[in-house]
């Protein structure tokens, strides 16, 4: 470390962010490598070393002797200003040395709030923001992760895209860099290739127009190279895919500090409202005896005494039943604990509960989403009432007195009355624990509603709705806190300034990219946190660029509109999801995909495999 660094280091609140050198990092020597990869997170230390897709991806790419990829994280504020006060260029923790000099920069994008610090990372690596800009083979600025679903906000700043996931595509990607390096190829010629991969997207080579109502009117390509659609990758067989057996062990907490084990991608419920149910199809589901080969090695090589099984819905893995006997013959005797996130109300059973039970005993969390049976329904819940009280009184039996419960506002054909219907069902389930004559003696209990607002998302049966506007928004949760008179139940709501904004960069199309730049040249970053978040910048912002935010916020958009991410192909077809936006406004529920499958067309991407299905 040179002295400068030392120095600025000294001076910041959690130097251990930007040190390295924990336990299982990668080091390789540089000089035998052909391609340098900076991994970079587009938030905190803590936040990014929590992501399982960073360190598989980290895993995959540095398993190829000729790649050498080191992470990066955005710098917090305190080190950004002494950053750009003592003249430190953006670095890989592994090496040190600047990312300027690696061959590609690569940002995961999680969130849309996250989009300014990439450029600001850009910035602080001495890289031009804009891809035109930027004339040389290298670095090649590639996005990935679920928000690139619609990159388009993000496009001018982008070479190439990465669609879908990425553990087998960024391999023939650093592949191709490699041979394009030696050969002296001009980054025009490399894009040109990469284009003809699948998984990649080239946005400099598509052409977007609009209609004089400022819809999109054509996104057309101006390049031989470039599909019309360019469809998502995914990796077909999920029970061999790559995955680390061993994670880098953090200097500090972090905010998952724990191991991971992937137990299937996709989701077989297709709630109405959910992105990731949609954009990570088809289901794909690993043996339960890889999981627990997998799990064994991990926390042998961290030393980590808890385990997260980790899905968008844990207790719908049907191999459940195998893995935690297994897993729990030598987890019991190493003290090692199990975590169980994302369980389902209508799945969550006496026995699940027992085994969960011998392993932790913290709070529970569960999603009914909705405060009414008729929105639960409209939004494809499949949740009743019945299971909803059921999950909770076999909790509160089993010792539980804690319960979370997650809900939202603003969801399409809501009323006031499914507004109220939260505090309702907050309130009958505080009464169900007082009417239990088993319950736990000389406790009470606690139910903590969280409330977030519906944010229209590309991909799912709701792309077409507005979100609330903030004054309607504001309304509801006045409404909803003045009806709460419980002492046992807390209420908690999301930012009604950031979810707005979120629908905006969620839904926008390439007019949005010079907002964004605008907003971060003013000082907008870390919008996901409330210490930095600055919703008046960001208004100038689009008052300056002349773009309104509402036109991508709280208008509902008609079934024939071309939408900016049109030309994306992520396996479900528009068809389908327009099906189910019609059934939102009958009340109409679909079948899990188990009970039934309803045709969104992901299976094609597997070769007309889904393990939903089977």
């Amino acid at each position: 470390m040179d002295k400068k660094l030392e120095k600025a280091l000294s001076l910041v609140q959690k130097p251990a962010r930007y040190t390295g050198g924990e336990l299982n990092s990668i080091i390789k020597d540089k000089h035998s490598v052909d391609v340098r990869f900076a991994f970079c997170f587009p938030d905190t230390y803590e936040v990014g070393m929590s992501h399982l897709g960073g360190k598989i991806l980290y895993g995959v790419l540095n398993s190829l002797d000729y790649v050498w990829c080191e992470r990066v994280y955005a710098p917090w504020i305190d080190f950004e200003e002494q950053m750009r006060y003592k003249d430190i260029s953006l670095y890989g923790l592994e090496s040190g040395d600047d990312i300027a000099k690696f061959d590609f920069i690569g940002f995961t994008l999680m969130y849309e709030m996250s989009y300014t610090n990439v450029l600001n990372m850009l910035d602080l690596a001495g890289v031009p923001v804009r891809s035109a800009d930027r004339t040389e083979l290298s670095p090649i600025v590639i996005l990935g992760g679920a928000c690139t679903c619609n990159p388009e906000p993000l496009t001018p700043f982008a070479d190439i895209i990465c669609l879908g996931e990425g553990e087998e595509v960024l391999c023939e990607v650093t592949d191709l860099y490699r041979q394009c390096k030696v050969k002296k190829c001009l980054k025009q010629e490399f894009l040109n290739k990469a284009a003809q991969i699948k998984g990649i997207y080239v946005p400099s080579f598509y052409e977007v127009s609009y209609n004089e109502d400022n819809t999109v009117k054509a996104v057309t390509p101006n390049n031989e190279n470039a599909p019309e659609t360019v469809q998502k990758r995914v990796v077909k067989d999920f029970d061999k895919s790559y995955f680390p057996e061993t994670f880098i062990v953090p200097f500090l907490d972090v905010v998952h500090d724990r191991a991971i084990l992937e137990l299937f991608r996709g989701c077989v419920r297709g709630c109405r409202f959910c992105q990731a149910g949609f954009i990570y199809r088809p289901v794909r589901e690993r043996s339960h005896e890889t999981l627990n080969r997998q799990a064994a090695a991990l926390c042998e090589s961290t030393g980590y005494d808890e385990i997260s099984l980790s899905s968008l819905s844990t207790s719908d893995y049907r191999g459940l039943p195998e893995l935690l006997p297994e897993m729990m013959e030598w987890t019991e005797k190493g003290g090692v604990s199990l975590s169980l996130p994302s369980l389902r109300v209508d799945n969550f059973s006496r026995s699940l509960m027992e085994k969960i039970q011998s392993v932790r005993k913290s709070g529970l969390t569960f999603a009914p989403e909705a405060g009414t049976q008729r929105l639960r329904d409209a939004i494809n819940k499949n949740v009743s009432e019945e299971e909803i009280f059921k999950t909770c009184r076999l909790a509160f039996e089993g010792g539980w007195t804690s319960v979370k419960l997650y809900f939202m506002l603003g969801l399409p054909t809501e009323t006031m009355e499914d507004v109220e219907g939260i505090a309702d069902l907050a309130q009958r389930v505080v009464d169900a624990f007082y009417s239990m004559p088993e319950r736990p003696k000389g406790k009470s209990v606690n139910v903590s509603v969280s409330v977030a607002t519906f944010v229209p998302k590309p991909f799912t049966p709701f792309q077409w709705e507005p979100q609330d506007n903030l004054e309607t928004v504001v309304e509801k949760h006045n409404r909803l806190r003045s009806i709460i008179r419980s002492r046992k139940i807390n209420l908690s709501y999301h930012d009604d300034h950031t979810s707005f904004l979120e629908a905006v960069l969620a839904c926008g199309d390439r007019r949005l990219a010079d907002v964004i730049e605008t907003a971060w040249r003013s000082g907008c970053r870390f919008d996901s946190w409330d210490e930095c978040f600055n919703f008046e910048k960001w208004m100038a912002a689009f008052e300056k660029c002349g773009v309104d935010p509402a036109f991508y916020a709280n208008r509902k958009r008609s079934y024939d509109e071309v939408m900016p991410w049109d030309h994306i192909d992520y396996g479900v077809n528009k068809e389908f999801l327009l099906r189910e936006n019609k059934k939102a406004y009958t009340d109409e529920t679909s079948p899990n995909c188990r009970e039934g499958c309803c045709g969104c067309g992901a299976s094609r991407l597997t070769g007309g495999e889904c393990d939903a299905c089977d």
